[in-house]
């Protein structure tokens, strides 16, 4: 089209004559529209009036037994956390923002995170990158405004996490970890720390308010067998009772040292007590996790390794089977027979079915011969099925563990030996925690 130079109007206009000047007069229009809402925008949002978002500072330290992320930001701001692996990072997505940070990689010295990365990711998204040192989870993320009105603080709380644990991060969480909170909490105002400190020095941020406290998960340990039931017996005179009623012990120690756990025994002497007596103890005291401790027998000598056992209708195999008929005729040395009970059982079993227990100890187990495994040899399928009368409690998540094999004289010789108990002990340990750890992190 060709254009027309116009000519200067008596009124100071430029007249652009015919079409052109009706161009002229629709541009003229959506100039003042655009004029009008930009101008109610930035009324209404006075942060984009007085520039893009920016991010201030960034801290990573160590605050009691986690690490600690915090952004400054200067408003608010979107956020999504997810974990990345191979190798393990974790990822921190924002509002597009401006960076205002000295250096481009902040020096971290943290025993879980080894480098920060930033950057815009792309339009519209910022992009926070903690490569890790060792598998970390997210143990709380929150925004929160500070008294003073000048911006806000994302504080993102990282700990250490069990490789098994970080794996399920990976496959079941869909990418992303932690969603922002509804609301944001104020906080006291506190002055800043210098831009991009680093180290163990303290915050400038103070502990968002705690939630309630919530009560310990209760773990029941079960030492298999005891007073007139020896169970198991090797060849050179180790009696089963003595070496479960040993490890229970031990494992109650290392419970208990980690703070976290009210830890109670079925039995803590050389008793006899009911199997059905053994799973209504549990159920008394609340139980969040039952473990029995047990030590297994084989007609072979030179099968050993330990294995975990998970209640199911069905057994895993005839072996499972034959063990579960020994281990659930214990109670007729006390004169009970407990056959007369398989209504109940079979009640019992479908309720177990509905409340998804046995789904919960099947993956307690899953966690349990991953940690075993580290310290010492499993049993081929180490995680087996069978109808064990102790593990029948409805609503507890329940494993028998086979502590190695009193029959096979390398596990029985082994099972004498303080150390080596305490080495499956701190195994079995770590897998509640680990176990307790995903409870968490499902509960957020």
């Amino acid at each position: 089209m060709a254009v027309n130079p116009g000519r200067l109007s008596t009124a100071g206009w430029i007249d652009m004559g015919g079409q052109d000047r009706t161009l002229w007069w629709w541009w003229l229009r959506t100039a003042a529209v655009l004029a009008v809402v930009l101008s109610v925008q930035a009324a209404a949002f006075p942060a984009l009036a007085q520039g893009v978002l920016s991010i201030l500072d960034a801290r990573v330290a160590q605050h009691e037994s986690m690490t600690r992320v915090v952004l400054e930001t200067s408003g608010k701001v979107d956020y999504d956390i997810f974990a990345l692996g191979e190798p393990c990072r974790i990822v921190i997505d924002l509002t597009e923002a401006r960076w205002t940070l000295r250096d481009r990689d902040l020096p971290v010295t943290d025993p879980l995170i080894s480098r920060v990365r930033y950057g815009v990711f792309r339009p519209g998204t910022s992009r926070v990158v903690l490569e890790c040192r060792k598998p970390v989870g997210v143990d709380g993320a929150v925004l929160v405004e500070r008294m003073d009105g000048r911006g806000y603080r994302l504080v993102v709380d990282l700990v250490e996490v069990p490789p098994i644990l970080f794996a399920q991060y990976l496959r079941t969480t869909a990418h992303s970890v932690v969603r922002p909170t509804p609301s944001a909490a104020r906080l006291p105002q506190v002055q800043p720390l210098p831009q991009a400190s680093i180290g163990k020095a303290r915050f400038g941020v103070p502990t968002p308010k705690p939630p309630p406290v919530r009560r310990r998960p209760v773990i029941v340990l079960d030492p298999g067998h005891g007073g007139a039931d020896p169970g198991a017996i090797s060849r050179s005179g180790v009696y089963e009772k003595h070496v479960t009623l040993a490890a229970a012990r031990l494992l109650r120690e290392e419970l208990q040292a980690l703070g976290r756990y009210t830890v109670v025994l079925t039995r803590d002497d050389d008793r006899l007590i009911r199997l059905q007596d053994r799973v209504a103890r549990a159920r008394s005291a609340n139980a969040d996790v039952f473990i029995s401790l047990h030590a297994d027998t084989n007609p072979d000598p030179r099968v050993r390794g330990v294995s975990v056992y998970t209640l199911s209708e069905r057994a895993s195999d005839a072996e499972a089977a034959a063990l579960a008929e020994r281990e659930n005729k214990a109670d007729l040395i006390a004169g009970v027979d407990l056959s007369h009970e398989a209504p109940e059982v079979a009640s019992i079993l479908i309720n177990l079915a509905q409340r998804e227990t046995m789904n919960q100890s099947a993956q307690f187990a899953t966690m349990l011969v991953h940690e075993l495994g580290r310290e010492t040899s499993l049993l081929r399928n180490t995680h087996r099925f069978a109808g064990f009368a102790v593990l029948k409690a409805p609503d507890v998540p329940s494993v028998l563990v086979e502590l190695g094999h009193l029959s096979n004289d390398e596990d029985a010789r082994r099972l004498q030996q303080p150390a080596y108990l305490r080495r499956l002990a701190r195994a079995i340990a770590r897998g509640v925690d680990t176990y307790f750890v995903g409870v968490a992190q499902a509960q957020r």
